[in-house]
């Protein structure tokens, strides 16, 4: 499983890059919007820091007008991913950057009928918000196990990509669901390293190679 970082903070950007793991990174204009500076400005410092998958997203609500933002986008790096709403628009939008070949991220979905149309959009990523879900009395994780069961049985190569993760049971739960994507802000996949048993451990080790070199 991928780990992207969700963020339009490029310090926090930084600070992922650090750990090693981090395969890529979500940014939304409302994520960029907290930097203060321009989307294209952030967007290409964030290239220059993770050389992954960055997903870049339209504000464009037509499909025109999404295409001509898509191509702009495109021109910052090569390592851009369109990443377009789960609207007919969208997913028109979708069909024809797919047939160009440029990557895409479907955003905004709540449903398995919603995934199988961006698959057959040719997406490349579809973001389920499974936090969304689970904050208003829906199981997200259930979206997630009903959209790789329903790409496995037809083949589809459009990668499942959990968005909206809210803590590190919900990266783990998607593990053992089959996404192929987590998108998290850095705090819950820090959390991933913490357990207990891992840090009275280190203490009582340090504590008895103390003691022996006395």
């Amino acid at each position: 499983m991928q780990i992207f970082v969700d963020t339009g903070l490029v310090e926090e950007i930084r600070e992922a890059a650090k750990l090693g793991i981090i395969d890529g990174v979500t940014t939304n204009p409302s994520l960029i919007a907290k930097s203060g500076r321009s989307l294209k400005d952030v967007i290409e410092e964030i290239c220059s820091i993770i050389d992954g998958p960055i997903s870049a997203e339209v504000i464009a609500i037509e499909k025109e007008a999404m295409l001509l933002e898509a191509a702009e986008l495109s021109k910052i790096h090569d390592n851009i991913v369109i990443k377009l709403p789960l609207t007919e628009d969208g997913i028109a939008a979708c069909k024809v950057l797919s047939a160009q070949g440029v990557k895409t991220n479907v955003t905004l979905c709540f449903s398995s009928n919603q995934a199988i149309l961006a698959a057959k959009a040719g997406a490349t990523y579809i973001s389920p918000f499974i936090g969304r879900l689970d904050d208003n009395g829906h199981d997200g994780m259930a979206l997630i196990e009903e959209i790789r069961a329903v790409y496995d049985i037809y083949g589809y190569q459009t990668q499942v990509l959990a968005a909206s993760v809210r803590h590190a049971t919900h990266i783990r739960d998607c593990g053992l669901v089959g996404a192929d994507v987590i998108t998290a802000p850095l705090k819950a996949i820090k959390l991933m390293y913490k357990h207990p048993l891992t840090e009275n451990g280190l203490k009582a080790f340090l504590s008895d190679y103390a003691k022996s070199a006395k």
